[in-house]
């Protein structure tokens, strides 16, 4: 009997103890992941661009093997292969390696491929090199903004989303 005792002592005791357990602290929770497609990126970045014809546009000359790179990569880019698209660019980039038109094509074929620490370093380089105006201008910090957005990083996407109407400087009315 005295065994019997000890057993239903073990188990009410085990019981006891099992109704004291607490509940394991919850996990903290992982940042808001942004599911926007890397398209609707881009349309959201060619929109910040806009287009005013109002603005003076210098286009620098260009290399004519530059040029083919380019459109080669335009044209994978339009047939989904971004990774030859990325390749003819980065091509591109070792003949004219401060073109901030090169350097913006680049960033958002990186964007496509939601390589999007890549984006911005591309766009951040031809912000340094190219000109502060423009839609151009615009384009970069775009860029910067939408691949800051797809990291979660809001804060800072906000203060790139500031810098793009400093791109804009009102254009010369003519009469």
């Amino acid at each position: 009997m005295s065994c019997l005792r000890l057993v239903l002592a073990v188990a009410s005791l085990s019981l006891l103890l099992s109704a004291c357990e607490t509940a394991p602290p919850p996990l903290p929770s992982a940042p808001p992941v942004d599911t926007t497609p890397p398209a609707q990126r881009l349309a959201a970045i060619e929109t910040a661009a806009g287009v005013d014809d109002t603005e003076l546009s210098v286009q620098p000359l260009r290399d004519p093997q530059v040029d083919d790179l380019r459109d080669l990569a335009k044209h994978k880019r339009a047939a989904g292969d971004l990774g030859a698209a990325a390749t003819a660019l980065d091509q591109a980039l070792e003949l004219v390696n401060g073109d901030p038109g090169v350097l913006q094509e680049r960033a958002e074929v990186a964007l496509l491929q939601a390589d999007y620490p890549g984006a911005e370093r591309f766009a951040q380089q031809a912000v340094e090199l190219g000109s502060k105006t423009g839609p151009l201008c615009r384009r970069h910090w775009a860029t910067i903004e939408q691949s800051r957005l797809a990291r979660g990083e809001k804060e800072n996407a906000a203060s790139a989303h500031t810098q793009i109407a400093g791109c804009t400087v009102p254009g010369v009315k003519r009469y």
